[in-house]
C-alpha cells in the first residue's frame, strides 16, 4: 500500500524533491512505529521512487525557481506601500530583506528584535495543525541552522518602531480584549492580537502582485530565492547566504546562487572582450 501510494503521487505528477520530501517524511513516522512497537515491519524499507529518464529537451527546459529581479522588487514593495492593506509593507519588506521563511515570520515576538544593534532572532515557526487561528504553536525550527540571528537595515527597524507605536495605541484602547503574547503580526478585526496566519501573507502577496502586473505564479517563498539571487549579486558568498537564510544545505539556493553568478562572469567576459575591441 505504501509503494503503492508512491507510485500515485508520480502519477500525480508532483516534482521530485516534493515526491522525496513525503517519501522521507513516511520513513519517520514508520521507524518511530516500530520503535515503539507499534508495528512489526517497517513498510518503507524497501519502498523506492520510481524516476523517469528525463530527455536533454527536458532538463534544457528546466528552471531555476522563480523570483523577483531587483527592479521588480522595488515595484512590489512601493505597491505594497502604496496600496497594501495593514501590515502589507513591513511585512513584505521583511520577507525581502531577510529572507526568512514565513513561519518564522509569523511567530516573531518584540522580544525578538533588538533595537540597539539592529538584529532580529529567528528562534521558532508557527504552525498551526487545526486550522484554527486560536489554535497555533510555536515550535522550534527543525535544524540547529534555523535558529540564528540575522542583521537587519535601519529602515526596518524604523518601520518596526512605527509598528510598535501604533499597535500599542490598539492595545490601550483594548485592553483586556487584547491577546497580548508580544506577537509583532496580529490580527486586528477579530481575535484581536493573536498571530496572522500564514494563509493571509499568500493572499495578501497574490494580490499586490496583480495590482502591480508581476508574476501571478510568485510566492511568499519566491521572496526567499529574491533574497538569495539579490545577495549573490551583490557579490556576498554562498556560504553567508545559506548562513543567513538558516540551513546548511539547500540544493535550490545553491542552483539560484550559481545561476546569479555565472550571469555575473558571463557579463565580465563581455565587458572584457568590449575593452579589448575598443583597443583595435
Amino acid at each position: 500500500m505504501y509503494q503503492d501510494a508512491l507510485h500515485d503521487l508520480n502519477d500525480q505528477d508532483y516534482s521530485d524533491s516534493t515526491r522525496e520530501g513525503i517519501h522521507r517524511t513516511g520513513r519517520m513516522i514508520f521507524r518511530k512505529a516500530l520503535e515503539m512497537e507499534l508495528i512489526k515491519k517497517d513498510p518503507t524499507e524497501f519502498a523506492y521512487l520510481k524516476k523517469e529518464k528525463k530527455t536533454i529537451e527536458q532538463l534544457e527546459e528546466e528552471e531555476i525557481p522563480k523570483y523577483l529581479e531587483k527592479e521588480e522588487l522595488a515595484l512590489f514593495l512601493k505597491t505594497a506601500e502604496d496600496y497594501g492593506l495593514e501590515h502589507d509593507y513591513l511585512i513584505f519588506l521583511i520577507l525581502s530583506y531577510t529572507g526568512i521563511r514565513v513561519g518564522e515570520l509569523v511567530a516573531l515576538k518584540w522580544k525578538d528584535v533588538d533595537f540597539v544593534n539592529h538584529t532580529i532572532s529567528i528562534t521558532k515557526t508557527y504552525y498551526i495543525p487545526t486550522n484554527k487561528t486560536l489554535k497555533y504553536l510555536l515550535v522550534t525550527p527543525k535544524t540547529r541552522k534555523s535558529r540564528r540571528k540575522i542583521i537587519v537595515d535601519e529602515e526596518i527597524i524604523n518601520a518596526l518602531k512605527e509598528h510598535k507605536e501604533v499597535q500599542n495605541q490598539v492595545i490601550k484602547q483594548l485592553e483586556d480584549d487584547y491577546y497580548d503574547k508580544d506577537f509583532i503580526f496580529t490580527k486586528m478585526e477579530r481575535q484581536h492580537g493573536y498571530p496572522i496566519v500564514i494563509k493571509t501573507v499568500q493572499n495578501r502577496m497574490k494580490r499586490l502582485l496583480s495590482l502591480a502586473d508581476l508574476n501571478p505564479e510568485l510566492t511568499q517563498h519566491s521572496l526567499r530565492h529574491t533574497h538569495t539571487s539579490l545577495l549573490a549579486e551583490a557579490d556576498v558568498a554562498l556560504e553567508q547566504i545559506m548562513d543567513r537564510l538558516g540551513h546548511s544545505d539547500d540544493q535550490i539556493t545553491k542552483d539560484v546562487y550559481l545561476h546569479v553568478t555565472q550571469e555575473m562572469k558571463k557579463e565580465a567576459s563581455q565587458k572584457f572582450s568590449e575593452l579589448m575591441r575598443s583597443l583595435r
